[in-house]
């Protein structure tokens, strides 16, 4: 079927206008017109809209969202300073998905997403903005990320028996060795193929694995 894509932007067109032709590519080469990423673009700005109904009560940025949060500014910042708008839009979008999933986020974390959009597209994030009361966000200041909230605090270490991968453990990044040997001693898939026995020798890779040798 031929799609107007007049039927697609008749809301807020010249925003998921310059958002598709931001996201369809590297801004400094060709790229084909596809009226199907014209819609997603339409979703997104969608979805943007509909994340101002699961705002709750509370300030600043959740513990949850915290890390994503600081990546996220960094990410924008740099991708718009170097022309990068694709990856822009795609970490925008990843930081919206994280919020829906969340089913509610701060009055302080939605203003961040539309200060971030904002550049890309400002007529529906000014909007938006101005109904929560906010200052216009053209006269704001750009959000500053706050390095030590980037680093992950928990990581994914493994456990291998003979070699063999059998479990995996969401640790704290750093947790002494020990600590870490305990727990993976302790796992129930690990405890099913010692089977009682002694471990002959149990190797711990700082933040990375666990070698049991049995």
């Amino acid at each position: 079927n031929v799609i107007n894509p007049d039927d697609i932007v008749q809301e807020y067109g010249a925003d998921t206008l310059r958002l598709y032709e931001m996201f369809m590519g590297d801004y400094t080469s060709d790229a084909p017109w596809s009226t199907d990423s014209l819609r997603g673009c339409k979703r997104f700005i969608d979805k943007v809209i509909r994340l101002k109904d699961t705002i709750v009560p509370g300030e600043g940025y959740s513990k949850k969202q915290e890390s994503l949060i600081h990546k996220t500014i960094k990410k924008v910042q740099n991708d718009l300073n170097t022309m990068a708008y694709n990856t822009a839009v795609s970490s925008l979008m990843i930081l919206a998905n994280s919020f829906d999933n969340a089913k509610g986020i701060t009055k302080d974390e939605y203003h961040l997403l539309l200060t971030l959009l904002n550049p890309i597209a400002p007529h529906i994030t000014e909007e938006l903005n101005e109904s929560l009361g906010f200052n216009p966000i053209c006269e704001s200041k750009w959000p500053k990320y706050d390095e030590s909230k980037i680093v992950d605090t928990t990581i994914t270490v493994v456990v291998q028996i003979n070699g063999k991968i059998r479990d995996k453990l969401e640790v704290a990044k750093d947790t002494p060795n020990e600590e870490v040997k305990a727990k993976a001693l302790a796992s129930s898939k690990v405890q099913e193929y010692l089977n009682n026995q002694e471990p002959k020798k149990v190797i711990v890779v700082p933040n990375k694995l666990v070698s049991i040798v049995i």
